[in-house]
């Protein structure tokens, strides 16, 4: 091969390999808050229904919501997070209960 066709192909696409640091995306939480109007057999079938956890988990979730006023339901990418989110406000008011479901992003240390 000559110098010129050596020249032309070497410039196409053979730099030297960078490392890239791949960074995990965000995770969110989804927060469930006790309030003092839905009853806890509704908050159970929710999580049944909306977040496929078993009769013990999400009965075992809705007392740690119940007792320390705020609970976490689980951790999910941002849409499906807020996909959850949405479906539980409503089914909640469709039911009329003001049952509150938040969405926050996890703590993630460096």
């Amino acid at each position: 091969m000559s110098k010129e066709k050596e020249d032309h192909y070497g410039s196409v696409g053979l730099a030297e390999k960078e490392e890239v640091q791949l960074k995990h995306p965000i995770q969110y939480k989804v927060l469930f808050h006790n309030d003092d109007y839905t009853p806890k057999e509704f908050v159970v079938l929710l999580l049944e229904h909306v977040f496929q956890k078993s009769k013990e988990q999400s009965t075992q979730i809705m007392v740690n919501v119940h007792h320390h006023g705020v609970g976490l339901v689980g951790v999910f990418s941002s849409d499906i997070a807020r996909t959850k989110q949405m479906q539980v406000q409503e089914i909640s008011k469709k039911n009329e209960y003001p049952l509150k479901c938040t969405v926050e992003p996890e703590d993630v240390e460096q």
